[in-house]
């Protein structure tokens, strides 16, 4: 069975901090583990504080639901499928900006980003995989 590491925590969160600065947007960003339980986090200078719990929401709901939190965006409208949904376990975030990392098929972990706008949250993520 694979799991992630800290070494890799760290690595991604690095390779995030590096595009957020290139973009010009601080960032919270959380990386957690198959369990949603936090491995490493940063928060950059300057990122707002209420995107410290919202990033690690975003990692969370992506590990609850196997999927990147952007792909409930749509499911999550007032009277679609799975409006509501974010209010259950705890407060899942349905919006752009949490991936799963997966490795070897297997689904070890997640990424959230947070403190820009969706776009800027999801390119940080993504960098943030780039580096895994």
């Amino acid at each position: 069975m694979s799991r992630l590491t800290l070494t890799d925590a760290q690595r991604m969160i690095d390779a995030g901090i590096k595009e957020a600065t290139r973009i010009g947007q601080p960032m919270n960003i959380a990386v957690v583990d198959d369990g949603a339980h936090l491995i490493a986090f940063a928060r950059m200078d300057g990122a707002i504080k209420a995107s410290i719990d919202i990033s690690a929401r975003k990692a969370r709901t992506s590990i609850m639901m196997n999927m990147p939190t952007g792909d409930l965006a749509t499911a999550t409208q007032p009277g679609a499928e799975l409006w509501g949904l974010e209010q259950t376990s705890g407060g899942l975030v349905t919006f752009g900006g949490g991936i799963p990392i997966i490795r070897d098929g297997e689904t070890i972990g997640a990424v959230g980003v947070s403190a820009g706008s969706v776009e800027q949250d999801v390119t940080v993520a993504e960098a943030c995989l780039s580096a895994f």
